[in-house]
């Protein structure tokens, strides 16, 4: 069954466009592993605050673990520690892992 990973961010305007470059880097990357369907994102601006959303679909629970992995050692090949970042720029992260219903 279908995994579908929604990332919600929030963070200050003046952290944009550091955290969009980020997002640049990840999504490129997450296109390229096996068993990624595709994902959105989406932005909500108001009050110099930013609410960002990601969603990204894996084929399966098994893509989905074999995805983080990938990527967490991506992080650590670029040094990016992804907690000091978020700190950093004042960013907080919901993460939830979805299936999608069958209609």
């Amino acid at each position: 069954m279908n995994q579908i990973l929604i990332d919600r961010f929030h963070l200050p305007t003046e952290s944009k466009k550091i955290f969009l470059e980020r997002v640049k880097i990840n999504r490129d990357f997450i296109k390229n592993i096996d068993g990624f369907l595709g994902d959105q994102t989406y932005i909500r601006e108001e009050e110099n605050k930013i609410q960002f959303v990601t969603i990204a679909t894996w084929k399966d629970k098994q893509s989905l673990e074999n995805a983080k992995t990938l990527v967490f050692a991506e992080y650590e090949k670029q040094g990016f520690v992804m907690p000091e970042f978020l700190k950093e720029n004042s960013i907080q992260i919901e993460r939830e892992i979805y299936e999608k219903m069958i209609e």
